[in-house]
């Protein structure tokens, strides 16, 4: 365990005070935000429709920092690196490229979220509506079990390098985590957790970027893309990497990088598509941008793993005989390796006790950012999937929120105990990551398909993920055994017996789905007044829109509202009409054409659109495919190659400037998008100020009410 194997750098206070102290910080900087949010704004976090799904109105740019905040893992930064110093030069590149992959893919799912089913809170509520209440318990299932999976993989890999660097309990950083960023978004809701992401994709970024200059421009260590080439070459000799082409780490060929890049293809599917974090991404998005938001967001991920695991995973290779080194004069153990510790190790050599404070800095960032993704995500699931479908379909909008409280607190405290006992068994983040798909790849594929195949069947969407796991399961153990005549927590960990439950669970699951559709084509067919197509009228405007269906025609005039007992007759898979749940839709603020606009958000998108949005993904998807994939990758491995110096100097001046664009994509674009925003709260804080210092009163509100 990391806890038992790192090195020691830092007392045990520094860990605490990063966890409690900068969490405590932050957590006010977030209440304090979501305070002027309420105050200045159209937007409260007082009504379910906001606390959750931000009120569907957030634009590109901050979607997109939210994707690579949430898709920005401790494994993120831990495993990309410990593949790069474990496989060499190809490590960062199938990181990066198979785990943009399905944010990319994913593109195409928020479009069709926008076009049939813009009123929807989750995606089991989807899958309830279009194949009924197994279908739902299933994918309900499913849901939980990846957010509890990754949830694990951020707090205990966190827990456990923070444990490693500083001697902190491990048990304690495994509570205090989730509980300090539960704290504000309890109060902030989804919303808050954007704003959370973009502060933390900010100081990632600074880190990122120290990391990189120190590397390749300003350390004496180092210092240029050339010394490093020349430290590769001695880091070859010294510790030739198996199965690698002349065992050497700027050699792109590498059996097991490929195995891995297989493993994290199949995971990654399940990481994303079937976490309802990137789910409510979607749904919080301005429908016309939703597309866009998700392209530019895989397009900023890619660089965090390929830029930085290029520097601080080779760079851990090519420091370990330098006499800074934590371990010097051993390299890593495989246990200090697998806990994620090759980039720690390389930031101890260049910064000592600095570096090894910037990197808990960095990685608290990124865990506790993730974390409050994982948060909110289910807190929805279970208000929305299991509270008022099956409990309480009628519940008010305040009491929602109450329960997504309720649920954020459950959650935290579950994950917690959960990370102590992997951790009390040995069980670390490159084991966790290994084998996640095994659980949850069987109903991956399958989630995906019942929004973008028409022809899923409910026999498909209820048979493919229990199949696909079952089948999983046994080819994890089977091949286990045969391979390595025990099953252990190590020999269950090797990355080609879990490849194999891994595309066993994956594939199985895919598969199952297309033929139990083709022979058994029936669907359910949903008689719930809530889950058919209705009308609407809102402030008089009378306006039309589907649970998960197609767009519909303009209601005739004899179709009136919907009945009160209707409402109730239920679980929800949309939005409920004006008479019992309009505050749920919207927040009124007196303002008609605003209210007006913000229900607009939850009809159907117009086809025409859909279709554009749908070639640009589809374009975007097949380009990087064939290019980041297949072509540059397979062309490396086939041939053989070991990168020469300027071929590997042009490799990391191509992973920088990748950095650069993230940066500007993330950190920048959300700024320039909201300055409108950002300036009606300046307005009303000044006022504000303005009465306090005496000024002429007025509506300390009157610019929220203009926004």
């Amino acid at each position: 365990m990391a806890a038992e194997t790192g090195f020691k750098v830092l007392p045990s206070g520094a860990g605490y005070g990063i966890v409690i102290g900068i969490g405590g910080v932050f957590a006010l900087l977030m209440l304090g935000i979501t305070w002027m949010q309420n105050r200045y704004t159209r937007f409260s976090t007082k009504q379910a429709e906001e606390f959750n799904t931000a009120s569907r109105s957030v634009k590109p740019g901050l979607i997109a920092s939210g994707i690579v905040s949430s898709w920005t893992w401790s494994a993120t930064l831990l495993t990309s690196s410990t593949f790069a110093y474990s496989y060499g030069v190809c490590g960062p590149m199938w990181y990066g490229a198979m785990g943009t992959f399905q944010i990319l893919l994913f593109a195409l799912i928020a479009i069709k979220i926008k076009a049939n089913a813009p009123g929807a809170h989750t995606f089991p509520e989807i899958v309830l509506a279009r194949h009924g209440k197994i279908a739902h318990i299933t994918y309900l299932f499913n849901g939980l079990a990846t957010n509890m999976l990754v949830g694990a993989c951020l707090v205990l890999g966190g827990s456990q390098v923070v444990a490693a660097l500083t001697g902190m309990n491990v048990y304690g950083a495994c509570f205090l985590i989730p509980l300090v960023v539960a704290a504000y978004v309890i109060a902030g809701g989804l919303r808050s957790t954007f704003i959370a992401d973009y502060i933390h994709t900010v100081v990632l970024f600074i880190a990122i970027f120290v990391f990189g200059f120190l590397m390749y421009a300003t350390s004496d260590l180092v210092g240029s893309p050339g010394k490093l080439y020349d430290m590769l070459l001695d880091a070859s000799e010294a510790m030739p990497i198996a199965n690698n082409t002349e065992g050497s780490y700027l050699a792109f060929r590498s059996v097991d990088g490929l195995v891995f890049a297989i493993d994290l293809f199949a995971a990654g599917f399940s990481t994303v598509w079937l976490d309802q974090a990137y789910w409510q991404r979607a749904i919080a998005s301005k429908p016309e941008t939703s597309v866009k938001a998700y392209l530019l967001g895989g397009i900023a991920w890619y660089g965090i793993p390929f830029g930085f695991a290029t520097a601080m995973g080779l760079g851990c290779a090519a420091l370990t005989t330098n006499p800074r080194f934590p371990t010097y004069p051993n390299p890593l153990s495989a246990a200090e390796n697998g806990a994620g510790l090759s980039s720690p190790a390389t930031a101890i050599t260049l910064l000592g006790q600095g570096g090894a404070v910037l990197m808990l800095v960095l990685l608290f960032m990124a865990v506790t950012s993730s974390t409050s993704a994982e948060l909110i995500a289910v807190s929805s699931l279970l208000t929305f999937d299991v509270y008022k479908t099956y409990f309480k379909p009628d519940a008010s909008s305040a009491r929602l929120v109450q329960i997504s409280h309720y649920g954020i607190i459950l959650y935290a405290l579950v994950l917690a105990a959960f990370c102590c006992i992997l951790n009390a068994v040995g069980l670390n983040l490159t084991w966790l990551l290994t084998i996640l798909a095994i659980m949850v790849g069987g109903a991956s594929i399958p989630v995906g398909l019942i929004l973008l195949w028409k022809r899923m069947s409910t026999a498909a969407a209820i048979g493919a993920p229990w199949i696909g796991l079952i089948c999983g399961l046994t080819a994890w153990f089977v091949t286990t055994w045969k391979r390595s005549g025990a099953i252990t927590v190590e020999t269950t960990g090797d990355t080609t017996n879990a490849v194999a439950g891994n595309v066993t669970s994956w594939g199985v699951g895919f598969v199952m789905a297309v033929v139990l559709s083709l022979a058994f084509p029936a669907r359910y067919s949903s008689t719930d007044p809530k889950h058919i197509e209705r009308s609407h009228k809102i402030q008089g405007i009378p306006v039309q829109r589907s649970a998960v269906g197609s767009p519909v025609s303009e209601p005739s005039e004899k179709a009136g509202p919907p009945q009160e007992d209707t409402e109730k007759a239920g679980p929800p898979a949309s939005d409920q009409p004006r008479s019992e749940s309009m505050a749920e839709s919207y927040v009124p603020t007196g303002n008609e054409i605003v209210d007006f606009l913000e229900a607009k958000q939850m009809e159907p998108m117009d086809p025409a659109a859909v279709k554009q949005a749908e070639r640009l993904a589809i374009g975007a998807n097949i380009a990087f495919g064939a290019i980041a994939i297949v072509l540059v990758p397979f062309s490396l491995f086939g041939t053989g190659y070991i990168y020469n110096r300027a071929f590997f100097t042009g490799w990391v001046v191509v992973s920088f400037i990748w950095v650069w664009v993230s940066m500007t994509i993330c950190v920048i674009y959300p700024v320039v998008e909201s300055t409108g925003a950002l300036r009606e709260i300046s307005r009303g804080l000044w006022r504000d100020i303005a009465v306090l210092l005496g000024g002429k009163k007025g509506k300390a509100c009157q610019a929220g009410n203009e926004a």
